[in-house]
């Protein structure tokens, strides 16, 4: 049996979206083919495993069927090929057998498969599932046809393309990728290292750290990877994600990171990584500032955040989730959280710790249904002694390449982007290493103009941040107010029904 190309994978794989067009919003697509997916994958590669068995012990069946033989249990009645037999309440079979999977694999894939309304007729009658599950029988996902690497990509494709086709909805479990490698490539991640996404989305930035060390030849098995994601089904996609890139040192989970982390040491207190990388949700309303000013995991050593921006509890807990020598951050931020008044006390305590060790600005567009610009903010506990008591400024906001309503970094970006940080001294109107008794004397603020001066005139410094300001808080109301518009057309579609 041939290859699948990726060309070929690419078509397969949207071709399943295709067929969904028209029963449900696009938002809702992932809920059903991501688990697909993955079942018909863990069933072609249980299969392949047997042949592999049956070749290695002259056609011992009972020996083939091993647990050790198998990296995935796969019940008889639970296979791919039985619930292509049936034909009537296919939905309920479908459940059923991606429920019999979990059980048989409790400790790896417990909740995997997510929640989806499988037994909802009015969605997915017998016909679609029908169509479906054929259209995902056409091709042959083990192992040899297929190698992880390649149905990795293919899944992130898969991810990408729903993140065009589902607007706004994308951002909750879909980071730019180009961004994603410039965030890697700027921390660098190393071998046997622990890394951790507190708000991971489909694991994205795991994968990538991943995809760095084996770019490098870097043994990347030793690394560990940890995340936590507030959505069910997108803390689901994330695990699928990391597996099917053949991934298995992992641990993602579902939960509230703010509310109740969930990665503690043996006594009770946060868990700390060599690195994270991160990209919160922008500014978040909804969140326990009470408890979190009493936080007893003492995330709150900067001061508590305003009601109606969440953006430094995150940055809290991830500079309390870093460990104390190798510990650093690379933080995709919207640009208030340098200037804001409301955050200037706690910002000033950042300054003054010396914690922060790069502030990066990004061009626009890079962000789905938003033409908002967003920083990376770099942190490191124990920075080297060249660059203790200094911040590098870096204004990249022109290193972008715009195709039609989406732009994207390019390599050559990424590189003049990473070099510059590497480096870490001043470049005329690209980058600026300030000390921190400059920026303290700024009031503490990180505003990126201040700092690197463009060859052009333009508004003032003051200006220009206020501008930014209003800027970006209309984006942000704009989004969710879209955000909210989108909750409600899908719970009015789905309202009165079961399953």
């Amino acid at each position: 049996m041939s290859r699948i190309t990726l060309q070929d994978l690419e078509r397969y794989l949207w071709g399943s979206a295709i067929i969904l067009r028209g029963t449900m919003a696009a938002g809702s697509y992932k809920n059903y083919i991501f688990p697909l997916l993955f079942y018909k994958r863990i069933c072609d590669v249980y299969d392949e495993e047997c042949e592999i068995a049956l070749n290695e012990s002259d056609g011992d069946v009972a020996y083939a069927k091993f647990a050790e033989n198998h990296r995935f249990q796969v019940p008889e009645n639970a296979h791919w090929n039985k619930i292509r037999e049936v034909s009537m309440n296919i939905g309920h079979a479908i459940q059923k057998a991606l429920r019999d999977i979990e059980r048989a694999n409790y400790e790896l894939l417990s909740g995997v498969f997510g929640d989806a309304a499988w037994t909802n007729k009015e969605r997915l009658p017998d016909n679609i599932l029908k169509e479906l599950i054929e259209h995902f029988s056409s091709q042959v996902l083990s192992i040899e046809n297929c190698p992880e690497d390649e149905l990795g990509n293919g899944y992130e494709y898969l991810i990408k393309q729903f993140a065009d086709d589902s607007g706004h909805t994308a951002q909750e479990f879909y980071t730019n990728r180009t961004v994603v490698h410039l965030m890697t490539e700027l921390l660098k991640p190393k071998p046997g290292e622990s890394i951790y996404d507190p708000t991971c989305g489909s694991a994205g930035m795991l994968i990538s750290s991943i995809a760095y060390l084996k770019e490098q030849n870097k043994e990347w098995r030793t690394v560990e990877l940890y995340g936590q994601e507030l959505n069910l089904l997108t803390a689901a996609i994330g695990r699928m994600n990391l597996f099917l890139h053949g991934v298995e040192n992992f641990k993602i989970v579902h939960g509230d990171t703010l509310k109740n982390p969930y990665f503690l040491d043996d006594i009770g207190k946060l868990r700390q990584f060599d690195m994270v990388l991160a990209n919160p949700p922008y500014s978040i309303k909804q969140w326990d500032r009470e408890a979190f000013s009493s936080d007893s995991y003492g995330r709150n050593f900067l001061g508590t955040p305003p009601q109606g921006r969440a953006d430094y509890a995150f940055l809290q807990h991830i500079l309390s989730s870093m460990k104390p020598d190798t510990g650093r951050c690379a933080i995709l931020f919207p640009h208030g959280v340098l200037f804001r008044n409301e955050e200037a006390v706690m910002r000033k305590k950042l300054v003054e710790m010396d914690l922060v060790e790069c502030v990066i600005g990004i061009g626009q567009n890079l962000f789905y249904n938003s033409p908002m610009e967003a920083c990376i903010v770099i942190c490191r506990n124990n920075k080297p002694n060249q660059r203790k008591n200094k911040i590098l400024f870096i204004n990249a906001r022109d290193e972008v390449t715009k195709d039609r309503s989406f732009s994207y970094l390019e390599d050559t970006h990424i590189h003049k982007i990473s070099a510059a940080y590497e480096n870490f001294v001043s470049i005329q109107g690209f980058a600026a290493v300030v000390g921190k008794e400059d920026v303290l004397n700024n009031n503490g603020l990180l505003s990126i103009p201040l700092f690197v001066r463009d060859a052009t005139v333009g508004l003032t410094d003051e200006a220009e941040q206020e501008f930014e300001e209003i800027l970006n808080d209309w984006l942000l109301c704009r989004t969710e107010l879209h955000s909210r518009l989108e909750d409600l057309l899908s719970s009015l579609e789905g309202g009165g029904n079961n399953g």
